[in-house]
């Protein structure tokens, strides 16, 4: 099924009409690229990854109610062509990571226990760092499942933060959900790299909050 999955257009380019009556504005919590790939022992690892995952599998469990829908993303390569490299830059290109198939790719285990409303798969043929770029099994795009949720704020949590996050939490600001990034349930790459995130999202208008989560 994954192998017919196709990549998305550019997520900006859709109408999305997020006006709501007061009191009934609907919000979503997506789960960015929450694969052991990203976490330690992974391929493409990130410090403190796996920790983080299982601070965003505990959020979703004890928060589910605080939302209309949850969406999971994940890196999905089948053959990414430029994207897998042997010698890569880690800017443009990377070590083979979150390949179809292969257990790095599915879901951390700390959600093994959890379903979710939409499960979005993205990077197929080509890069694709924001969730935005994927599909689900039935080629409906993000932007498509959170329109038809009457979705019109969404916090992104997951990894990581300086690349995966940042892409899709801007993607979001730009189709007009107003957008959270809860900064204690992703991790960045670099301290570096996560400064220079926020910084970027700040300026874009994203709020950075706290889960609140103990």
């Amino acid at each position: 099924m994954a192998a017919d999955l196709v990549a998305a257009g550019d997520p900006t380019e859709e109408e999305y009409d997020v006006t709501q009556q007061a009191g009934e504005r609907r919000r979503a919590l997506i789960l960015v690229d929450v694969q052991p790939t990203f976490c330690e022992g992974g391929a493409l690892p990130s410090p403190g990854a796996n920790a983080v995952s299982e601070r965003v599998a505990r959020y979703a469990a004890e928060r589910r109610a605080d939302y209309a829908m949850v969406v999971t993303t994940q890196d999905w390569h089948i053959d990414p062509g430029e994207h897998f490299s042997e010698t890569p830059d880690f800017v443009d290109t990377w070590p083979p990571h979150g390949v179809a198939g292969t257990a790095e790719a599915e879901l951390h285990p700390a959600l093994a226990d959890q379903t979710f409303d939409a499960s979005v798969k993205k990077g197929m043929y080509a890069a694709a760092y924001s969730g935005f770029e994927g599909v689900d099994a039935d080629g409906r795009t993000l932007a498509q499942i959170l329109r038809e949720g009457d979705i019109a704020e969404v916090d992104v949590v997951g990894l990581v933060e300086s690349h995966c996050v940042k892409e899709t939490a801007l993607d979001a600001n730009k189709l007009g959900l107003a957008t959270r990034v809860l900064t204690d349930l992703t991790v960045p790459v670099s301290p570096e790299l996560g400064a220079k995130a926020r910084e970027q999202l700040t300026a874009a208008g994203v709020e950075l909050a706290e889960s609140g989560l103990s």
